[in-house]
């Protein structure tokens, strides 16, 4: 991937996505906020077709709600995924991808369309890939739906991607016959914020992280918390949220996993590991490598099971806490989803949409 000046977007050129790349958004710094999206939505309107952000941490029933959406929207619409993990294929029971009925009940996008062992997915492959997806949609007259998911994705839609500076082409050289452990040594010294976050194996990262440090004298880890700490929106899309109260998310999640083991979890993550295993992103979907430990014979199912739970409960917390930063996009609607069906919530965000308080 090519690489420009700091706080710019840099095309993509993708390896490991059979769909074709769209355009990119253009550059823009992250520092003040768009125009408030708080003027009523015109949904009837054939030539304004917004995008629809519906944001939710995991197992909230998005999926539900987008179909419904997507069914009730005038002139209707079509699901955009926004979430790293369902991005693979082979991966539908553990990634939580739309069931053959749902996808059956409203077209989606970007949905197992990478190969699991792909090394590297970008947020960039992602993005120009979604707004391809975006384009298509408006182009047949009807509403794109982003359904997400990943904190990354939905930031790169809103405000662009985080590039840093460009390559340093003699540094990486040098470092290309370094172990990746002693590249993980260096990166603790200078950056160990990133250092926590990157594997002791990820070569490619580490020597971008080390690169970021030696090319700006600002650890990666700063430099990307700054370019975090604003959130806006984007003039021609609308944000809807999910907000459900901790003790019934989690619950929710509990339910989630034990119907994803009761659907055939374990024979899926056998089945890729047969097929040629995971490449080191998709790895980190949660429950693969729980499943993975389980079948090496390291815990029981059982164990595994609680491991899955626990670690898609504190994915549920994380993503709850960044999803409190868009809820402070101006004209970001708050739903909340506790004893309500989809269709009842699928009606009271195109009510607010077109009469925003």
């Amino acid at each position: 991937m090519s690489m420009t000046a700091p706080g710019r977007l840099a095309r993509a050129r993708p390896d490991d996505i059979d769909v074709p790349c769209g355009r990119s958004l253009p550059s823009q710094r992250v520092t003040d906020q768009s125009p408030q999206n708080t003027t009523p939505t015109n949904l009837d309107d054939a030539s304004s077709r917004p995008i629809i952000l519906l944001l939710g941490p995991t197992a909230s029933g998005k999926t539900a709600l987008s179909i419904e959406l997507a069914r009730a929207l005038p002139h209707g619409g079509e699901c955009v995924l926004a979430d790293s993990m369902q991005v693979y294929r082979g991966m539908s029971i553990g990634t939580a991808q739309p069931s053959r009925s749902e996808l059956d009940a409203a077209p989606h996008h970007l949905c197992g369309f990478v190969d699991p062992r792909s090394l590297e997915f970008t947020v960039r492959d992602w993005l120009d890939a979604a707004e391809e997806a975006i384009g298509g949609i408006r182009d047949r007259g009807r509403h794109p739906i982003l359904v997400g998911g990943t904190n990354l994705y939905i930031r790169a839609l809103l405000e662009g991607v985080f590039e840093g500076p460009g390559r340093n082409d003699a540094l990486r050289e040098e470092l290309a016959d370094v172990p990746a452990a002693d590249l993980h040594d260096r990166l603790v010294l200078v950056d160990p914020e990133s250092a926590a976050r990157i594997h002791r194996n990820d070569h490619r990262r580490l020597v971008r992280a080390l690169e970021v440090h030696a090319s700006t004298g600002v650890p990666l880890s700063i430099q990307q918390k700054e370019w975090a700490d604003t959130v806006r929106g984007r003039p021609d899309a609308r944000l809807v949220i999910l907000d459900w109260p901790v003790e019934a998310l989690n619950r929710r999640i509990n339910a989630r996993v034990k119907a994803m083991l009761e659907s055939g979890l374990v024979e899926e993550v056998r089945g890729l590991q047969e097929d040629g295993g995971l490449g080191t992103q998709a790895q980190e979907a949660v429950g693969y490598r729980e499943i993975l430990n389980h079948l090496a014979g390291r815990c029981s199912l059982a164990d595994a099971e609680e491991q899955i739970k626990i670690r898609t409960r504190r994915y549920g917390k994380q993503q709850r806490t960044w999803l409190r930063r868009f809820s402070a996009v101006p004209g970001a609607i708050r739903l909340e989803p506790e004893g309500r069906d989809a269709a009842d919530l699928a009606r009271d965000a195109i009510r607010r949409l077109q009469n925003p308080a």
